[in-house]
């Protein structure tokens, strides 16, 4: 009952933390159920990502409800996104817990490095003449991504983004997260979708994605659902309140205090890593 309630309030944490910043819960999910509870890295990872499919399976009805989404674009991005997901999934049983715990330690510092040096105005890129005469060499000529574009924006450099969209499955297969943090810097920077759009694009697609290396991990039996229950709902409620206190918080501040988590999160999976 304690460790449920325990789990309960972690799961707020990182869904408000998440929520508040822009990333997925699974950045802290992961290294609290390994280093706070003593969980095994799968087994924290596939709870990660039932955490993932409850906050996405939210989110993404209001975003559709509002037309913020690129479902076109979305649609076309997962496919090649649930394929890495699935390799990651598999590729997950392959290798040591060691070697995982290293590489969501290089996530960790990748992540805060990235915070450190995000612009809150950070304006959306517009496609350019070199962009659409580079998505016509590329074979994603202007007849595909013209329907794929929305009001305002015209999407380009697909084929780069596909490649970021298998590249997120992957890493979200391999280490419980969304692979957000991936999806939308492809979809913003490398082909020109708007920041919101992309981040609401982002966040329809991470449900689908994690379902697709959840599976993997439920058939090897490595969900638990008594932790997985109350550390999802968790999740769900610290998303849903930081939604709603989001412009009452002065982000700067929390993004530096959250960055100090992820540096001492990243140094203490280092010494998991290497087996100390």
């Amino acid at each position: 009952m304690i460790t449920g309630l325990v789990l309960l309030v972690g799961g707020v944490a990182a869904g408000m933390f998440g929520s508040l910043l822009g990333l997925g819960g699974g950045v802290l999910i992961v290294p609290l159920l390994t280093l706070g509870f003593g969980l095994p890295l799968r087994e924290s990872v596939s709870v990660s990502l039932v955490s993932v499919i409850v906050t996405s399976s939210a989110g993404a009805s209001v975003y559709l409800r509002k037309h913020v989404a690129n479902l076109r674009l979305g649609m076309v991005l997962e496919l090649f996104s649930a394929s890495g997901a699935l390799i990651g999934g598999l590729i997950a049983f392959m290798l040591s817990e060691q070697v995982l715990a290293g590489l969501f330690a290089a996530l960790l510092l990748w992540v805060a490095i990235s915070m450190l040096r995000r612009s809150d105005s950070a304006p959306a890129s517009a496609p350019t003449a070199a962009a659409i005469s580079e998505d016509a060499e590329s074979g994603a000529g202007p007849a595909f991504t013209d329907t794929l574009s929305g009001p305002g924006y015209r999407v380009h450099r697909l084929p780069l983004g596909m490649a970021g969209s298998g590249l997120a499955g992957l890493v979200s297969a391999l280490l419980g997260v969304g692979g957000g943090i991936i999806k939308v810097p492809a979809m913003h920077l490398a082909m020109g979708v708007p920041l919101k759009v992309a981040a609401a694009t982002s966040n329809m697609m991470i449900g689908i994605t994690a379902t697709s290396s959840a599976v993997i991990y439920l058939l090897r039996g490595q969900v638990d659902p008594f932790v997985a229950g109350p550390t999802a709902i968790g999740v769900f409620a610290g998303a849903t309140m930081g939604s709603r206190i989001a412009h009452r918080v002065d982000t700067r501040l929390l993004r530096l205090l959250f960055v100090g988590v992820l540096l001492f999160t990243a140094f203490e999976m280092t010494q998991k890593a290497l087996g100390r």
